[in-house]
């Protein structure tokens, strides 16, 4: 039951109402599952990565975390041939620096409860790869190697620091849901296992690093965002702001 076919898994009424921009890795759309709007998005990703990414999301929502949550199948699946049914999550984006600022302590609370997290199934970490050379979306081989340098010398600054689960993304205006009431974090596509600071590169420094924690992690994050990416256009930008050696 390839592609879209597998939304039947959650009931004979479940179907796609509008395609939603969801990145270039996922077919995401609106649909309506049980009589309930939520979101499906559709990928390649690996039945492993998907039990880490879903077991993750149970976990922030029971911590009282907003976040998507999973909605199982009709037989109690959280996933089906690469395809994830979430729970739809209301807001808009982050307009005021005090919208930012409860961002980054939502942030701040994940990193907190996800210490001594098992790392996302393929991935690397930004320290992993002072020494590999690959992992899931990275390929260091691919990029320049004065550019590999820069970006290691980067990545080298966050050695030996502690890791949690890192959401990856944080700092897109599409991820982050604002509320009077709370702020949710969506799309955790990104997410892996890695030092915190990369999350808090914020606009208007709104996590309050001191000016050296967030040239470090500034350094670390644009060196992070090439590496993903490479070779499209708003890699080599970002590979331009990573400081030659």
């Amino acid at each position: 039951m390839p592609g879209w076919g597998a939304l039947a898994s959650w009931g004979d009424d479940a179907a796609r109402i509008e395609p939603l921009s969801g990145g270039v890795a996922n077919d995401v759309w609106s649909v309506r599952v049980g009589g309930r709007l939520a979101v499906g998005r559709l990928g390649s990703r690996s039945d492993a990565d998907l039990a880490w990414e879903t077991a993750l999301l149970q976990h922030l929502d029971r911590a009282g975390l907003a976040v998507p949550v999973p909605v199982a199948t009709t037989d109690g699946r959280l996933f089906v041939d690469g395809l994830v049914v979430m729970t739809y999550v209301e807001g808009g984006p982050p307009e005021t620096p005090d919208d930012w600022r409860r961002a980054a302590e939502a942030l701040r609370e994940v990193h907190r409860l996800t210490r001594g997290w098992p790392q996302r199934p393929g991935w690397r970490s930004s320290t992993d790869l002072l020494h590999a050379e690959r992992g899931t979306r990275v390929d260091l081989t691919a990029m320049p190697a004065e550019g590999v340098a820069r970006c290691r010398a980067a990545w080298a600054r966050l050695a030996g620091r502690q890791t949690c689960v890192v959401h990856g993304d944080s700092n897109n205006l599409g991820n982050v849901r604002v509320t009077t009431e709370r702020v949710a974090l969506i799309d955790w596509d990104e997410a892996h296992v890695d030092v915190p600071d990369l999350d808090l590169v914020l606009p208007g420094n709104a996590a309050g690093l001191d000016d050296r924690a967030y040239d470090i992690a500034a350094q670390a994050s644009a060196a992070w965002e090439a590496a993903v990416c490479w070779d499209d256009d708003y890699s080599v930008r970002r590979l331009a702001e990573v400081r030659a050696l």
